[in-house]
């Protein structure tokens, strides 16, 4: 399962949203600020991270603004909580891109399709996808990862998908608090 050795380190971060920094709302959508709930420990990981990474994304799928239950200035709003929670406590995320189509519309930067990557390499162009890192909770963000050619790192329940399909996933932590202390701990 674990291609490599150890951790890589220094490049680019991704990761997913929805439970890997706050919690999923199972059937449902984060819509407004106040239904936001961070998971344990997440923000001073992602802060903890920012000393490791040049540079931190977040990447997801959003087909709630498709499917007109939320718009893309509340989804901002949604957005500013959680670049303002880790700013606050240290840490910096560069830029978040989201897909808000609709699965239905095979849009090319919906997770595992790999446009949210070549977006934020085009925007940064220093970036080297081989050299970087995602990290989610679901096979799509394990597939995105490995399409760009990403180191991947499943957290959260994990046990379905690292046995069903162990081919994508090179590291499993618990949570993205487990995975900051992993990459503190490598030199």
């Amino acid at each position: 399962m674990q291609k490599y050795k150890k951790i890589i380190k220094g490049n680019a971060l991704f990761l997913d949203r929805d439970g890997v920094i706050n919690v999923r709302i199972d059937g449902g959508y984060v819509r407004r600020p106040e239904e936001l709930v961070f998971l344990p420990g997440a923000i001073t990981a992602i802060a903890r991270l920012t000393k490791h990474y040049r540079h931190i994304f977040v990447v997801t799928n959003q087909q709630g603004i498709g499917k007109g239950l939320m718009t893309a200035s509340e989804l901002d709003e949604v957005h500013r909580k959680l670049t303002d929670a880790v700013a606050a406590a240290g840490g910096h995320i560069e830029q978040i891109y989201y897909c808000g189509s609709r699965a239905e519309a095979h849009d090319f930067r919906r997770k595992p399709n790999i446009g949210m990557a070549l977006l934020a390499r085009k925007a940064y162009p220093d970036i080297n996808l081989k050299e970087s890192v995602m990290v989610g909770d679901a096979v799509t963000d394990m597939m995105f990862g490995r399409r760009c050619g990403m180191q991947t790192v499943l957290v959260g329940e994990w046990g379905e998908i690292a046995q069903q399909q162990p081919h994508l996933v090179d590291f499993r932590f618990d949570t993205l608090a487990d995975f900051a202390n992993a990459v503190d701990a490598t030199d």
